[in-house]
């Protein structure tokens, strides 16, 4: 990849390229999700702590995350496998609430001189986000290389193929061409036997 305006655009049509551009467009819509739900939960209502903020707003991106990649980034179909996508899914979810959760408490603990609730909102919901922008080029590399890679047809629905169509002979058989034969039984000429008179 050429990293000039139009090196860019190409690399930005090729497969790779519209992958990366689904899981940014991907990763923004679970970021608001999650966002929202932090901003919501910990900063408006007040129903959870920092820490328990944090694991629901991963949850609440967690979900349209990896129907948005599996589907329409990877452009996968059918049934999801439990041990190859949705397994590894949430344990790349886990880790990522982990590392969030950290630097949400760090975040808490290094700012607790501020008594201002909407400034203490806006510097959490910071630190989450930072959190999972460290994790984001991992998470693409080990979805692309790994996650929703195409194993073959049983990654989806069963496809009942049809059988081969028989030969017309075997629907029609009145209708079939009689085979050929040999043309033993074919007319011949009898040979005249020819006699010869003596003088």
């Amino acid at each position: 990849m050429q990293l000039t305006p139009s090196g860019l655009i190409a690399w930005a049509r090729s497969d790779e390229g519209l992958k990366a551009v689904k899981y940014t467009a991907t990763s923004v819509v679970s970021t608001v999700a999650s966002q929202a739900a932090f901003i919501l939960v910990y900063g408006v209502f007040g129903l959870l702590n920092s820490r328990g903020s944090s694991i629901t707003a991963t949850v609440a991106g967690t979900i349209p995350s990896y129907w948005l990649n599996r589907n329409w980034a990877w452009g996968k179909s059918g049934r999801s496998h439990f041990w190859r996508e949705v397994a590894p899914f949430w344990v790349i979810a886990a880790v990522g609430l982990v590392f969030s959760t950290w630097s949400v408490d760090f975040t808490k603990t290094h700012t607790a001189m501020v008594h201002s609730h909407v400034l203490s909102t806006i510097e959490l919901a910071a630190a989450y986000l930072g959190s999972f922008g460290v994790l984001w080029i991992g998470k693409f590399i080990i979805f692309n290389r790994f996650l929703f890679v195409h194993h073959g047809p049983e990654d989806d629905d069963l496809v009942i193929s049809a059988p081969p169509t028989p030969p017309l002979d075997e629907f029609h058989p009145h209708h079939a061409h009689p085979s050929p034969r040999n043309n033993n039984n074919a007319r011949r000429i009898p040979n005249t036997p020819t006699t010869s008179k003596g003088v």
